[in-house]
């Protein structure tokens, strides 16, 4: 089977490529024939495809006043990706597009393209851009579903993108423009990584078919076998992720364990003056170090405050055993169960916080056992070998064909 992957990013940029190298290596490794689609980059992974690759777009820099204008046509309907992108599908005809992460740079008319090709048709949802404009569903650092429940132009009412109305309403016109267009609508299968986003999108879009295919981590990596020691967070330091509840949680603890932070962000120079006590070790790259870093803590904190979908950091904790203290909110909860693999406490509590943390601190021997049940939770519902294995029934039931 010929299966064409896409994505905007052809590096590992954040957990969507993450999850889009998984897939494209365990397929290959399956005998299928893989191809790829995406933007050029100086980063990119090697690809025999990359000819195909359209330019890099980017929209942070300066820009001359025609560039602006281009920019703002090609974040709607990028003409280039489309010319290209059909190129790549008459050359090779694959059975089945996987689409990832495509919004903006690439653009959803790739998906019209595709069908026109008689391509079977899969987007994996790593995030709320097809309800939320600006893709999270938070407004001024709470959730939001206004876009979701009324017009997509309350995105430029509130001025969601930056604070600024020009880019707020270039995200409204474009999801409007979806919203005409019907790209999504296109799609044979939308997967979802959790039940939550699943209900999520059929509220948006209750015709689609939308199957629960969960994240999948490897499960090669070596438990830890102590209690640990420290505290640990991993991920961006942003308003959303809960990081500021966690370090005033840490302040409120009456009984004494190290917090690291391993992340980078907005805050960072914000949340290290303001709170002396935990450890920031700034961005960690994947590997054998921040391997080491899960591996000995007491748990991960996940105290997330907006809608997780399937959350990386959750299953990279249980890999190594570690229990997670998250946020009872979006996706977190069917990862966790409370009181078995970790504990859940409501965003933005950091009284309720400080006291779970407490209590690991007090009984090491409770976090060492929930660690050990999150690893057997890991092994029987997320492991990559399952994911890719649900995958792999998807593209061939699509195709007609059975395992």
């Amino acid at each position: 089977m010929k299966i064409l992957y896409v994505n905007k990013f052809f590096f590992i940029k954040g957990g969507a490529e993450t999850v889009l190298f998984q897939e494209r290596d365990a397929m290959a490794q399956a005998g299928h024939q893989i191809i790829d689609f995406s933007m050029q980059h100086p980063e990119n992974a090697p690809s025999e495809w990359s000819e195909f690759f359209v330019h890099n777009v980017d929209y942070h820099g300066s820009h001359s006043l025609w560039d602006k204008v281009q920019a703002g046509k090609d974040f709607i309907y990028n003409s280039r990706a489309v010319e290209k992108f059909n190129a790549l599908l008459l050359a090779e005809k694959p059975d089945v597009v996987h689409f990832h992460n495509i919004y903006h740079q690439l653009t959803p008319a790739l998906i019209g393209v595709a069908k026109r090709f008689g391509c079977k048709t899969v987007l994996t949802a790593h995030d709320y851009k097809i309800v939320c404009p600006s893709y999270t569903m938070l407004r001024e650092g709470k959730v939001c579903e206004l876009c979701l429940t009324g017009s997509v132009f309350n995105a430029y009412k509130h001025r969601c993108q930056e604070g600024e109305r020009g880019k707020s309403l270039l995200l409204s016109l474009e999801a409007f423009w979806q919203k005409i267009a019907r790209n999504y609508q296109m799609l044979d299968v939308i997967v979802a990584p959790s039940e939550f986003m699943r209900q999520t999108l059929l509220r948006k879009l209750p015709e689609s078919r939308i199957e629960v295919i969960v994240n999948g981590i490897d499960t090669a990596s070596t438990p830890g076998d102590t209690p640990g020691d420290y505290f640990l967070y991993i991920g961006r330091l942003s308003r959303e992720k809960g990081v500021a509840t966690l370090a005033e949680a840490h302040q409120k603890m009456q009984e004494s364990l190290p917090l690291k932070i391993a992340g980078d962000g907005l805050l960072f120079d914000d949340l290290r003056a303001r709170y002396p006590k935990p450890e920031f070790l700034g961005y960690q790259q994947q590997g054998e170090g921040l391997n080491a870093l899960i591996r000995n803590a007491r748990a991960v904190i996940v105290p997330s405050e907006y809608y997780e979908n399937c959350s990386m950091s959750v299953l990279e904790a249980m890999a190594f055993g570690r229990p997670v203290v998250g946020g009872n909110i979006g996706g977190i909860p069917e990862q966790i169960r409370d009181g078995q693999d970790g504990r859940l406490f409501t965003p933005g509590d950091a009284g309720a916080l400080a006291t779970i943390l407490d209590q690991l601190v007090r009984d090491p021997e409770q976090a060492r056992e929930m660690g050990q049940s999150a690893r057997l939770r890991l092994e029987q519902k997320y492991s990559l070998s399952q994911h890719m294995q649900a995958l792999q029934a998807l593209y061939l039931q699509l195709n007609g064909q059975t395992l």
